[in-house]
């Protein structure tokens, strides 16, 4: 076994605090990670503070990971010693059925293994994520990242932005079409730098004002304040696609009421209460209200070399491992632009 420290939660109402535990020793197909950074989730909050009721103690949290393979198992054929590597939200799925037979590994009809937080499909006990020093995950589920972007700022392309750039992939987005993004947060600036590159018009749709110049900046061409009736009816009916990545609850007919004829919204924030739709918002125009979660490995991968290729990272603020209580109450005001990340080397003086 592997000797490890980390940082978790041993109950809903206890702070993070260091904690030691025992990783799995290297396997055969199983490539040891040194983990460098770990982005800071909104779903880290959630699941360390137990509010979709699902958590089991200890918790170690954290699923955009970034480091290096320290050690590769003997059938390893992916990667080496030394190569920088991410591990998302998954380190495993059942593998046999439809949906990961297609690379749609996030849809497995057994459920994926969550990289924190989930059961260990070999009987290894609960997986802990990525505020550790290290990680052992299979190599179908580990990923190629590229050597020319600032590794801290593409640890949250692991969630953030593979959560994004999915949909936006499926729903072919792309010259020609008008695009909205509601929120910018950690996954709302991620679509809007997705969007603009993908070659579409893209309009932003925030209650705050003072993101109007980062929106721009981010590469919105348009920025709406959503607060202001006016605006938002001129912009009745002008949408090929919006992408909502709203997590608080608000009014989800105010932005189907956008979309042309046929034309779709995707749901990526996770608002803690229901969104009550109005089926008129839908019927009158043959609208389409969907959802997505995150992406199967080979389209993260893609995402990632997309990303090398057109140098898109998030945009980050670094914060020391014992910074993370203080982040989370950030985090929740949002308070910050637009990603946590930690720099795992500073585990050891936390």
């Amino acid at each position: 076994m592997l000797s490890c420290i980390g940082y978790g939660a041993q109950g809903a109402s206890e702070r993070l605090a260091p904690f030691k535990f025992d990783r799995r020793d290297t396997g055969p197909d199983d490539v040891r990670i040194d983990i460098l950074y770990c982005g800071v989730c909104h779903s880290d909050i959630h699941q360390a503070r137990n509010e979709w009721h699902n958590t089991i103690y200890p918790c170690v949290p954290g699923h955009e990971i970034v480091g290096r393979v320290s050690e590769a198992g003997a059938s390893v054929s992916k990667f080496k010693v030394g190569d920088l590597v991410g591990v998302g939200c998954m380190v495993d799925s059942c593998r046999e059925c439809a949906s990961c037979k297609e690379g749609l590994e996030q849809y497995c009809e057994v459920g994926f293994v969550g990289t924190y937080n989930g059961e260990d499909r070999q009987g290894r006990g609960i997986t802990f994520g990525g505020y550790s020093k290290a990680v052992v995950v299979d190599q179908g589920f580990v990923l190629k990242v590229p050597e020319n972007l600032e590794l801290a700022a593409v640890a949250p392309l692991l969630c953030a932005g593979i959560t994004t750039y999915s949909p936006l992939k499926h729903w072919k987005v792309g010259p020609g079409q008008r695009v909205g993004i509601v929120g910018l947060g950690g996954l709302g600036h991620m679509a809007v730098k997705f969007a603009r590159a993908f070659g579409a018009e893209v309009v932003l749709f925030t209650t705050s004002q003072s993101k109007v110049e980062d929106g721009l900046r981010l590469g919105a061409h348009e920025v709406v304040l959503s607060k202001d009736p006016e605006a938002m009816a001129k912009e009745t009916g002008r949408f090929d696609f919006i992408l909502d990545a709203v997590a608080a609850d608000h009014d989800i007919n105010a932005y189907l009421n956008l979309l042309k004829r046929e034309g779709t919204l995707v749901q990526v924030g996770a608002p803690e209460n229901p969104l009550p739709v109005s089926v008129f918002s839908l019927i009158m125009k043959r609208r389409n209200f969907a959802g997505s979660l995150i992406g199967g490995i080979a389209e993260t991968q893609e995402m990632l070399d997309f990303c090398g290729e057109h140098g898109i990272t998030s945009d980050i603020e670094m914060i020391a491992m014992d910074e993370i209580e203080n982040a989370y109450s950030r985090m929740l005001k949002s308070d910050v632009k637009y990603r946590f990340v930690i720099d795992m080397a500073t585990l050891e003086n936390a």
